[in-house]
């Protein structure tokens, strides 16, 4: 790790319960523990949140409970949409994925509606409803979050913290550096004790 080191978080630490649980029993609890140990991990990693990012993320915690000083150790910082370049390899890439995953859902519906019978239909909307959704997002970036996380990633050149395998893949095509999710707790409570000296 650099002397003093970035990652920028994705919701997907504080919601994915296989990450979040090393964290907290539940989202709120997972939020209030990363801040606990961000600060105590300070000034060796400095951790940011785009604005989007906060606002995905108070669906799914109690506001009222999330620490008061946590945008003190979890900086919001939107990035320059504006300013950054994005490499055309990266488009067209992105654009060759949403085709061919459109391709593929489109598949997924048809085999749906050739197999429908009268008396499976929920069934067999229920079957579309996952294996489109399977077809077309999974591996795919997907949001504007998702897209605020690599931007800032670019402006501050920082590592991606995410559990999100598609957010992962993407940052990966654009050169970032990584912070897997499942390493994240154990890199916290390293520097938190101080063995990152």
């Amino acid at each position: 790790m650099r002397q003093t080191d970035a990652i920028v978080l994705d919701t997907s630490i504080f919601t994915n319960p296989d990450v979040a649980s090393v964290f907290g029993a539940d989202t709120t609890a997972a939020v209030t523990r990363f801040v606990e140990l961000a600060r105590a991990a300070a000034p060796r990693l400095t951790c940011y949140m785009p604005p989007s990012v906060r606002a995905e993320l108070t669906h799914f915690t109690d506001v009222e409970r999330l620490p008061p000083d946590m945008e003190l150790e979890i900086h919001l910082q939107a990035p320059r949409r504006h300013d950054l370049q994005v490499p055309g390899l990266f488009l067209y890439e992105l654009i060759e994925d949403i085709r061919t995953r459109i391709d593929r859902g489109l598949r997924v519906a048809e085999r749906a509606v050739r197999e429908v019978e009268p008396s499976s239909v929920d069934r067999t909307v229920r079957w579309l409803r996952g294996h489109y959704r399977e077809a077309l997002r999974t591996g795919l970036l997907d949001s504007t979050e998702d897209l605020d996380v690599i931007l800032l990633a670019v402006e501050l050149d920082a590592a991606v913290a995410s559990a999100d395998h598609g957010l992962m893949q993407w940052a990966e095509k654009g050169g970032l550096r990584l912070m897997p999710a499942e390493r994240l707790h154990g890199l916290l409570v390293h520097l938190a004790e101080g063995k990152g000296d």
